[in-house]
């Protein structure tokens, strides 16, 4: 099947119409498939029995149509797979009243939440293999939010896409993490607690103080089962990352009413 040339955006058609730079023409009935049927149907299934179970054939059986019918739509699975995480991310958040005086550091951190909270609420976007940049509108305005956050700290262009690139890929890995845990818990019918409580006895059944000292201290401590602070270890990891980027960003500012250097 040939695909149709795609424009000077290099975007083949699906896209083209996410930026609104392609529309169907206005003559003619309606078709009854249309293109966000088609996404609505491919993210129900991810959402509801993961992304293994979504491919062509399974979309066109959920809408009962021919699975030839949505190849006049979209072109290829991967191409579908775009348009999910598209609809998935949706647009970032509002940002808070009096946002202008906040610094990189709470701009950022709140970036980093909501792209978060995003992933939380649909674990199965990180099941969808990493193909391309980013190059639908969703995608793009999260990213836009995320480079304007370092915006005024005196890093490089480089710097800041690689910045950014380094939260989001702490972000990305936090949830991936917490998502495949929750899958474990699903399939073995047990609470996050006993989950927690059966690996801790495991632990003080494998190791000992004399060999595992560190090992004995933490379970000891009571860590593994919670620091008693909602979401410890996210915001400890993003801090701390935080702390670091400080540290560049204040040597690339010039000191307070001096001249750089």
């Amino acid at each position: 099947m040939d695909k149709e040339p795609a424009d000077a955006t290099g975007l083949p058609a699906s896209l083209q119409m996410a930026w609104g730079l392609r529309e169907r023409p206005g003559k003619g009935p309606r078709p009854t498939l249309t293109l966000p049927k088609i996404v609505d149907a491919a993210v129900a299934l991810a959402a509801g029995e993961g992304m293994d179970a979504v491919s062509m054939g399974r979309v066109a059986k959920e809408l009962g149509v021919s699975t030839m019918s949505l190849y006049r739509y979209v072109t290829a699975k991967e191409e579908l797979y775009v348009l999910m995480s598209e609809a998935g991310v949706g647009t970032p958040p509002p940002l808070p009243d009096g946002w202008e005086a906040m610094d990189w550091r709470e701009l950022v951190s709140l970036w980093a939440h909501a792209q978060r909270a995003v992933l939380q609420a649909n674990t199965w976007i990180l099941r969808i293999p990493l193909s391309a940049p980013p190059v639908g509108p969703h995608q793009l305005a999260w990213m836009e939010r995320g480079l304007a956050a370092f915006a005024g700290t005196g890093l490089t262009e480089s710097e800041v896409l690689s910045a950014m690139m380094l939260v989001g890929g702490f972000v990305r890995n936090e949830a991936t993490l917490a998502a495949d845990m929750i899958d474990a818990i699903v399939r073995n019918g047990l609470s996050p607690d006993q989950v927690i409580g059966r690996y801790v006895s495991t632990l003080a059944l494998l190791t000992d103080a004399e060999r595992h000292p560190s090992i004995t201290r933490l379970v000891e401590s009571g860590a593994l089962t919670g620091s008693g602070e909602p979401d410890f270890q996210f915001r400890f990891g993003l801090d701390r990352l935080l702390d670091g980027l400080a540290d560049l960003i204040g040597e690339r500012r010039p000191p307070e009413g001096g001249a750089p250097p």
